[in-house]
């Protein structure tokens, strides 16, 4: 391989950025809305007519899906997550573009995020939750939290570089 088949150190930095930004303002919204904020003893509340701020927590993975308390399934879901994070860190490790390596560091820093509240709580901490009234029915979202934000903003990045990037763009 020669010096300009490798990976720009700039680009690496970038996604570290993103990564350590992303996981910095996960715990740091988590720990304030549970220790100073106490949204556990205030219950709901309502920030906009269709944003309220309520205490999940998430045993199961995305959406989720898969609840279970026990501590071998925990100890799974962490274990998978720490293999993903790994395999997107050696990806991140050799992306060429930019919306790429910011995007696989705002997925790893996300998910890093999570696997704390999962080893710290045994449950990911949400709290974020739209919803809308249509007709006197109340439509929900699921509850999330920035965590979850950094993981869709990097995923979106990334359909963004391999569907409209430089390469996609170069393509016949």
């Amino acid at each position: 391989m020669t010096a300009t088949e490798q990976p720009s150190r700039g680009l690496l930095r970038a996604g570290i950025a993103a990564a350590v930004l992303a996981l910095v303002l996960d715990q740091a919204s988590k720990l304030w809305l549970l220790y100073v904020f106490d949204l556990g003893r205030r219950g709901a509340v309502q920030v906009t007519p269709f944003f309220d701020l309520v205490l999940a927590w998430n045993v199961g993975i995305s959406f989720g899906w898969f609840q279970n308390e026990g501590w071998i399934a925990q100890a799974i879901l962490t274990a998978v997550k720490a293999m993903a994070v790994i395999a997107l860190a050696i990806w991140m490790a050799w992306s060429r573009t930019m919306f790429a390596t910011v995007g696989l560091g705002l997925i790893i820093g996300g998910a890093i995020g999570n696997a704390i509240d999962r080893l710290v709580h045994g449950a990911v901490v949400d709290f974020a939750l739209f919803h809308v009234e249509i007709a006197g029915k109340t439509f929900n979202w699921y509850v999330f939290n920035v965590a979850d934000v950094a993981i869709v903003a990097g995923v979106t990045a990334l359909l963004y570089d391999s569907l409209l990037g430089t390469r996609a763009a170069k393509a016949p």
